[in-house]
């Protein structure tokens, strides 16, 4: 029970902090999200800061984690970009307030949590740049990390987009980021 109450906590912290922001929301607030008192809180964290924390470190272990696996079950180097950028859109339209609040709350993140979290998605951001590599030798490493990045943010985009179908931004996401990645023409990309 323990560990689906803190999953409930960290799920409605991400909801509050992606809609107020991280100062915008109090312990009470999250508590009264979970039906449980503010200071029942204190049970499963030590705080705010331990809730953020726990929220983007995790996120950025499960990313890491399931685009290792996926790259590494690919039996090509297009199959695994293909499987990293499937990912990468399954987990940005299943979870839009962590996308938000990775993007707004860094700052805000213990100086140990912001270490974490940036060894994590540098790890996250090399295992692409590896798959870009053997598909496009003529980049360097640097560029290729740029590629890569420009890329999260199309799809790291996706709450910030206007609304369509959840099948038809999934199909635009893929071909918009592949087209970016392979530098081809969007219509070259099926």
């Amino acid at each position: 029970m323990a560990s689906s109450r803190r999953e409930q906590i960290l799920a409605s912290a991400a909801e509050l902090f992606a809609e107020r922001g991280f100062h915008g929301v109090s312990v009470h607030d999250i508590g009264a999200a979970c039906d449980i008192s503010g200071p029942a809180l204190y049970r499963h964290f030590a705080g705010k800061d331990a809730i953020l924390s726990e929220m983007l470190i995790s996120i950025s272990e499960e990313l890491l984690a399931e685009g290792r696996r996926r790259a590494a079950d690919a039996e090509s180097p297009e199959l695994a970009l293909r499987a990293l950028v499937d990912w990468h859109i399954e987990f940005a339209l299943r979870h839009p307030a962590l996308i938000v609040v990775q993007e707004r709350e860094w700052s805000n993140l213990p100086a140990d949590g912001r270490a974490a979290v940036r060894s994590l998605q540098l790890s996250y951001v090399d295992l692409w740049v590896d798959v870009v590599r053997r598909l496009r030798p003529d980049l360097d490493r640097p560029t290729a990390r740029a590629a890569v990045q420009i890329g999260f943010g199309l799809l790291n985009s996706t709450p910030h987009s206007a609304r369509i179908s959840a099948a038809a931004m999934r199909s635009l996401l893929e071909r918009m980021a592949l087209a970016a990645l392979l530098d081809q023409p969007l219509e070259a990309v099926g």
